[in-house]
């Protein structure tokens, strides 16, 4: 027995080779309808293929939605999975599912409140698994908020459960919580029932990362090597306080003081206006233009929310509210961001990824006598693009049936899609995570997804 563990090192597949340096997450709260984006069945009845109109991408035969020219225009850029599919229905195990790679409810699942048994997100296992930079820069952050249900309780699946809380990424939680707002503030700020809304009272609150007056680096340096010698001669009492996560958060914002490239990273207002305009002057853009300088300062992963409180639930004024306020900045930022990693030869290196809980059903209702028409939650079929990192693009892995509503060909699990974001990262496939409780877990509980690369 003691020669095993050398025994099934050597018996293990050799690991494949990194893909990317990062990867970008960009998770669409609420549930994207597939037949409103990118997989539309134009040939379907009215009652299932809606009011929006199929447009050319430069891929031959694929198209998407015609509230989507930017990412249309950059097809050769990205690839689509039409087929990835879930058991539920339901937005917080859909968001548990979807942030976690696992189609699995956890033990005692609260959909009321997140559990140190819930499985631990992508986000989080990233946190504990990659290599720590030497300037403490976390592994995985996620903006520009945590995700509320507008009811007021955070969602489960964000956090790291099982793994413990120690390794939760961080939330840079930059855009401020309403109950009744959606969308990407100002520009497109809405209300699913009575549409455009204004509040001057919402600000994009980057991280101030400044020191305060009179107080020089060099002070604050001298500081620390003075707690550092003074903490070195307790450094038993520390570990029996339990005061790990703590170390490691002070020692981080350290780093982040010290770091000129991190401090540009979230200094929105020296981005070049150009740039600003390119992205779009809204939630949506400022929050992929802060994820871009992040994996450039050397992130690995970075979740985004485009979109708090489930603003792509579309029961209701689907059409009206995807038009006005949800397709168009998603598809100027995402199209700025893809373009802007492929002129600055990052794209190779970087790994994009969205989608959402889940779908649309594919047959068109109201909630009631007087609403406008939408979609309720599917969790059987939804689209999920993917650029970057070694993805070729201009592909289309897996097909939906007719009506957009089951796979057809070529299903694909959230256990994939994990599976693809880690290996995509590096992770070896025969690699464990160990729970709060010492017991190993398997990482891989699917397989990457085949013919993207």
């Amino acid at each position: 027995m003691n020669h095993l563990t050398a025994l099934q090192s050597l018996a293990a597949p050799a690991s494949k080779p990194q893909r990317a340096k990062s990867v970008i997450y960009i998770f669409l709260s609420g549930g994207l309808a597939q037949h409103e984006s990118f997989d539309m069945k134009p040939d379907a009845p009215m009652e299932i293929r809606g009011e929006f109109k199929p447009i050319r991408t430069r891929t031959p035969g694929t198209h998407i939605c015609e509230h989507l020219p930017n990412l249309a225009r950059i097809s050769e850029k990205w690839s689509l999975v039409r087929s990835l599919t879930h058991g539920t229905n339901d937005h917080s195990l859909g968001h548990h599912v979807m942030l976690t790679g696992r189609s699995d409810a956890p033990l005692g699942f609260d959909p009321g409140k997140p559990k140190k048994s819930d499985h631990p997100s992508i986000a989080a296992l990233a946190t504990s698994l990659l290599t720590r930079r030497k300037d403490n820069l976390p592994p995985a952050i996620v903006l520009p908020d945590k995700l509320v249900h507008r009811t007021g309780r955070t969602l489960a699946g964000q956090f790291a459960g099982t793994l413990g809380a120690q390794h939760d990424p961080w939330f840079l939680e930059m855009s401020p919580y309403h109950p009744e707002h959606y969308g990407a503030y100002p520009k497109y700020l809405f209300h699913h029932e009575r549409g455009f809304e204004t509040d001057g009272t919402l600000r994009f609150q980057a991280p101030h990362l400044s020191l305060p007056q009179g107080l020089t680096l060099d002070r604050v340096m001298d500081r620390v090597s003075l707690r550092n010698a003074l903490e070195s001669q307790t450094q038993d009492l520390t570990a029996l306080a339990g005061d790990e996560a703590f170390d490691s958060t002070r020692a981080a914002a350290v780093s982040l003081l010290g770091n000129r490239k991190v401090h540009d990273a979230f200094s929105l207002e020296k981005a070049d206006p150009k740039m600003l305009d390119r992205y779009g002057r809204h939630s949506f853009g400022w929050s992929l233009l802060m994820a871009r300088r992040l994996v450039e300062s050397g992130v690995s992963l970075v979740q985004v929310n485009l979109g708090n409180n489930e603003s792509w639930d579309t029961h209701q004024a689907a059409w009206k509210n995807l038009k006005g306020y949800l397709l168009p900045p998603m598809d100027q930022a995402v199209s700025a961001l893809i373009e802007d990693l492929d002129a600055s030869g990052q794209l190779d290196d970087t790994l994009i990824v969205m989608g959402s809980e889940f779908g649309r059903t594919p047959k068109i209702k109201s909630i009631s006598a007087t609403a406008l028409p939408g979609r309720d939650h599917w969790g059987s079929v939804q689209s999920v693009m993917l650029a970057g990192g070694g993805i070729k693009g201009g592909r289309v892995i897996g097909s939906s049936d007719k009506t957009g509503g089951y796979p057809e060909s070529d299903g694909q699990t959230p256990e994939n899609l994990a599976a693809t974001i880690y290996e995509a990262l590096g992770l070896p496939r025969d690699l464990m995570w160990h729970d709060f409780t010492g017991r190993p877990h398997t990482l891989y509980m699917g397989s990457p997804i085949p013919g993207l690369v």
